[in-house]
């Protein structure tokens, strides 16, 4: 078979897919985020959700956690960044400074995505969450 729908190969790899993925969904945090004054000196809800690239086919054989991404220390970082003394003007920014962290945290993790909202921004019309997603690879 040939072409988009192939089927993948090697350690890791998934029909369909770009290979394995550790998720890490809804991770909340209060930083003082954005380019209104308010902003700045009021903290506001915001949620990440990761998508990390990583081969966990050792780990899916061994079971055992040093062969993985510890993604508990991944959402810790997560958290402090968003919630640390850096402020961010941009949503791009700061989903920026999440991945490069990520990316940083452990050789083993390729890529990562990350998806960042902020939860009922300070709009003038009624909008839930205003968000950015981006991809980061070494």
């Amino acid at each position: 078979m040939t072409g988009p729908s192939a089927p993948s190969s090697g350690p890791g790899a998934t029909d369909g897919d770009d290979g394995d993925r550790i998720q890490l969904r809804g991770i909340r945090a209060f930083g003082t985020h954005g380019v209104l004054p308010e902003e700045k000196s009021r903290a506001q809800p915001f949620e990440v959700d990761l998508d990390l690239s990583v081969d966990v086919a050792v780990a899916s054989a061994s079971d055992r956690l040093e062969d993985t991404v510890d993604y508990a220390g991944v959402a810790e970082s997560v958290s402090a960044i968003v919630s640390g003394p850096t402020s961010y003007e941009l949503l791009e920014a700061l989903a920026g400074a999440i991945a490069v962290a990520t990316l940083a945290s452990d050789l083993r993790i390729e890529a990562v995505t990350v998806s960042l909202r902020k939860l009922h921004p300070p709009m003038a019309i009624d909008v839930d969450t205003v968000g950015v997603r981006i991809t980061r690879r070494r």
